[in-house]
């Protein structure tokens, strides 16, 4: 006996669904009085029946841009292009919007001065380029009994790093850690 594959006929495909509007746009404006700006607008207190005729005669729509004032603020403006304006000014705002960086460095708690001198500058280079550094003593097993051993190393590391950052919080013992962070400075970058 064979086996027959199911028919599952949808039918026709519903209508693409247009995304609502953001702004309230010509008809859909629910105020009685609106404020007017635009390009080649008068700015003022209109009706809505005459900032409409306003926006019909320029052959462009009606935005209400700021709904909350009192009276709403509408912008006579094409509302594509409007929308368009708004996209790039937030990612403009969103590529400038800096994230910052933290950098860490590890220590054991009996680290020798060589490799001190070498994560030393390497810290600098991260503050000079404007990161966070977050610098701490990692103690395995009993390692833990030379905790103010940790804390001087990382007292030292943060006067050796005085003159290109600021310690933003003084060594503190987490678990097995023990941290230490520090900024750049302001004037720094």
């Amino acid at each position: 006996m064979a086996l027959s594959k199911p028919n599952f006929s949808r039918g026709p495909r519903p209508p693409f669904k247009k995304k609502e509007a953001e702004h309230n746009i010509n008809q859909f404006i629910r105020a009685q009085e609106v404020r007017l700006v635009g390009d080649n607008v008068e700015p003022g207190v209109y009706s809505l029946r005459d900032a409409l005729a306003i926006a019909e005669q320029q052959e462009l729509d009606l935005v209400e841009i700021s709904p909350n004032a009192v009276p709403p603020v509408c912008k006579v403006t094409d509302y594509n292009k409007f929308i368009y304006e708004q996209k790039k000014k937030l990612k403009e705002i969103k590529n400038n919007a800096k994230q910052t960086v933290i950098k860490e460095i590890r220590f054991g708690p009996n680290t020798d001065s060589h490799d001190f001198e070498f994560k030393l500058k390497h810290a600098m280079k991260f503050l000079e380029d404007g990161e966070k550094v977050r610098a701490y003593v990692h103690f395995k097993g009993r390692a833990i009994v030379y905790k103010e051993q940790g804390e001087i190393l990382l007292l030292r590391f943060a006067q050796a790093l005085e003159e290109v950052g600021k310690v933003e919080q003084l060594p503190k013992l987490e678990g097995k850690r023990m941290f230490l962070t520090v900024a750049p400075k302001a004037g720094k970058k």
